[in-house]
C-alpha cells in the first residue's frame, strides 16, 4: 500500500511539473528571446512574423524555438529604456490608471463588504443579489453604458473614465463578503462589550482578521487591470494617455525583439507583487486562517 501511495504521489509531482512547464513556457520564451539580437530572431522565427499578402506563405519553414541565446545582447532593452521614451510614458500610463483603481477598489470593497456582514434583511440581501449579477457579467456587457456615463459625465478620454467604473466594480465587494462572514459574531460581540464602536470593529478586527484576502484581492485587481485593452480602447482617445497593454499590440513585426523587452519589462511589476505575497494570495483564495490566536 505504501508502494502503491508513493507511486501514486509520483506520478501526480509528474504531471503537475509537465503542466506547470507547459504554462511557463511562454513566459520562460519572452524572457529569453529577449536577449537576443534581432539578427537571431529573425534567424528563428523570421517566418512566423514574416507578413503576407496572400498567406500562402506565412510559415514556409520549421520554427526554431530557442530558449538559449547564441550571444546575450542588451540592445532591445537599451533601445527601450533610452531610445524610445514612448514605451516608458506608456508604461507609467499603466501605474497611473492600475494603482488608483487597486486601492479605490479594495477600500470601496472592504467598506460595502462589512456593511453587507453587519446588518442583515432583505434589503441587504437583494442588494447583494444585484452585485452578484453584476460579477457574473463581462466588462464588455456594460462597455456601452460606461460609455455613455462618462460621455454625459464629460469624462470621456480622461483618466477618470477608466478609473470610477474601477473603484466600483462588485468583483471584491463579493469576496471580501464571503470572506468577512466566516469572522466569528462572538468576536465581535466582545468587542462591542469592551466599547468598540463600529469604526473601530472594522478597523482593528474585521481588517485584520481578512489580511489574507485583501491582499489577494489586491493582487488579482492589479492583474486585471493591468492587462485591460478593451476599456482604454473605447474610453481614450488619445493614444499618449493609452496604457502599455495596448501599445505592446501595436508594435509591428519588423520590431519584435523589442516586443519581448517591452513584454519583460510588463511582466516585472505582476512578478515581484507575486513572489512578494504568494502565501497571503494562496490563503486568501482557499479561506484559510480567518481567525488567529
Amino acid at each position: 500500500m505504501r508502494k502503491k501511495s508513493l507511486l501514486g504521489r509520483a506520478c501526480a509531482f509528474i504531471t503537475a511539473a509537465i503542466f506547470a512547464l507547459a504554462f511557463l513556457l511562454p513566459t520562460i520564451l519572452t524572457m529569453t528571446n529577449s536577449f537576443m539580437t534581432q539578427s537571431e530572431i529573425d534567424a528563428n522565427y523570421g517566418q512566423v512574423f514574416k507578413s503576407s499578402t496572400s498567406g500562402s506563405n506565412f510559415v514556409a519553414e520549421q520554427v526554431n524555438l530557442k530558449f538559449i541565446p547564441d550571444k546575450v545582447s542588451f540592445t532591445q532593452y537599451f533601445k527601450v529604456l533610452f531610445q524610445s521614451p514612448e514605451y516608458l510614458l506608456k508604461f507609467w500610463n499603466s501605474v497611473i490608471l492600475t494603482v488608483p483603481i487597486v486601492l479605490l477598489q479594495v477600500a470601496v470593497a472592504a467598506i460595502a463588504a462589512y456593511g453587507f456582514t453587519r446588518w442583515r434583511g432583505k434589503v441587504r440581501a437583494g442588494i447583494f443579489f444585484f452585485y452578484v449579477i453584476l460579477m457574473l457579467m463581462p466588462y464588455q456587457v456594460t462597455l456601452v453604458p460606461n460609455y455613455l456615463v462618462s460621455s454625459w459625465l464629460g469624462l470621456l478620454n480622461t483618466r477618470w473614465a477608466i478609473i470610477l467604473p474601477g473603484a466600483f466594480a462588485p468583483f471584491s465587494v463579493f469576496l471580501l463578503t464571503k470572506y468577512m462572514r466566516r469572522i466569528p459574531a462572538s468576536l465581535i460581540e466582545a468587542a462591542k462589550l469592551d466599547g468598540a464602536g463600529e469604526w473601530q470593529i472594522f478597523t482593528r478586527i474585521c481588517l485584520p482578521q481578512c489580511r489574507a484576502a485583501l491582499y489577494s484581492i489586491a493582487l488579482l485587481v492589479f492583474i486585471d487591470y493591468w492587462n485591460m485593452v478593451e476599456q482604454p480602447l473605447i474610453l481614450l482617445s488619445d493614444p499618449e494617455k493609452q496604457p502599455l497593454s495596448v501599445f505592446l499590440s501595436q508594435i509591428n513585426a519588423g520590431e519584435i525583439g523589442v516586443a519581448f523587452a517591452v513584454a519583460t519589462i510588463y511582466m516585472i511589476p505582476t512578478l515581484l507583487l507575486f513572489l512578494h505575497g504568494e502565501e497571503y494570495l494562496v490563503e486568501g483564495i482557499a479561506h484559510q486562517g480567518s481567525v488567529k490566536g
